[in-house]
């Protein structure tokens, strides 16, 4: 029997734990791993469904020394759960769904896979992934285990924050001109009722592609408790197999998503 992606998580993280004397001296061995931080940073730039009511606004309430001869720095912050690098949780788009704060760690933090289809997005940017990309890329690689995390690299990251240019039409409140690549909805049935991952994700502002106009992608993955990860980046950094993938969105109760920390720990190169 093939151990479940838990344990596999478990057995690498594991492998680096560095034995010292004492169990105060135990640290992780990051020598052999590198982190690839995959998070856009929120700040004015942040890009937003143009139909959000709003978008990222931090405001200072204090910055300086203070009374007593110490600096002190203190921010409110508001946002749209869904913008920026975030969460789609659930409950999204399945009304009994898990909410942001119910969708379970062992969907957050998983091996990942990456499927690149960037050159078929560089000629059609309505490109969306196949069943045939999903088995052409198990054909080098070996068949997506259950319990992984899909990501697909479209190389969409690299307009970041240009809004025309990332969702192909800045126009404010209008959602009907988007144009970008994406999963495809035969494509994800094939992933999430047949392969069980657990989770998808993708360097574009849906999983949907932009022409979308039923969202078939997030109600069949959502349908499955599959949560999604969007606004994703560097992931040409993440090899195709052998990375873990830890996002952890912010614990938000009875939220449809929220903003995410998405970080990828792949084995360090030889070269480097």
């Amino acid at each position: 029997m093939r151990p479940n992606a838990l344990n596999i998580v478990l057995a690498v993280l594991s492998t680096l734990i560095v034995r010292t004397t004492t169990a105060q001296e135990a640290g992780l061995d990051l020598a052999r791993s590198e982190l690839i931080d995959l998070t856009h940073p929120y700040n004015a730039a942040t890009l937003y469904w143009p139909t959000s009511p709003g978008t990222f606004k931090l405001e200072q309430i204090s910055y300086g020394p203070t009374e007593g001869g110490y600096f002190y720095s203190a921010y409110t912050m508001c946002s749209p759960e869904h913008g920026g690098t975030h969460l789609d949780a659930p409950i999204h788009f399945a009304e009994n769904g898990q909410t942001a704060d119910q969708v379970p760690l062992t969907r957050l933090i998983a091996p990942a896979v990456v499927i690149d289809v960037s050159a078929r997005a560089a000629r059609n940017r309505d490109y969306q992934l196949t069943p045939s990309d999903v088995r052409a890329f198990e054909r080098v690689h070996g068949r997506i285990e259950p319990g992984t995390i899909v990501l697909l690299r479209t190389g969409w990251s690299r307009y970041w924050p240009d809004a025309k240019a990332y969702l192909g039409d800045n126009t404010p409140g209008d959602a009907s001109k988007l144009s970008f690549p994406s999963y495809g909805t035969e494509s994800v049935k094939l992933l999430v009722e047949e392969r069980k991952v657990a989770a998808i994700g993708v360097d574009v502002a849906s999983i949907d592609y932009g022409r979308s106009t039923d969202f078939m992608v997030h109600r069949t993955a959502m349908a499955a408790s599959v949560p999604g990860f969007e606004n994703l980046t560097n992931l040409e950094h993440v090899p195709a197999t052998g990375a873990i993938v830890i996002a952890l969105p912010m614990k938000i109760e009875n939220g449809s998503g929220g903003p995410l920390r998405a970080v990828a720990i792949v084995p360090r190169r030889r070269d480097r």
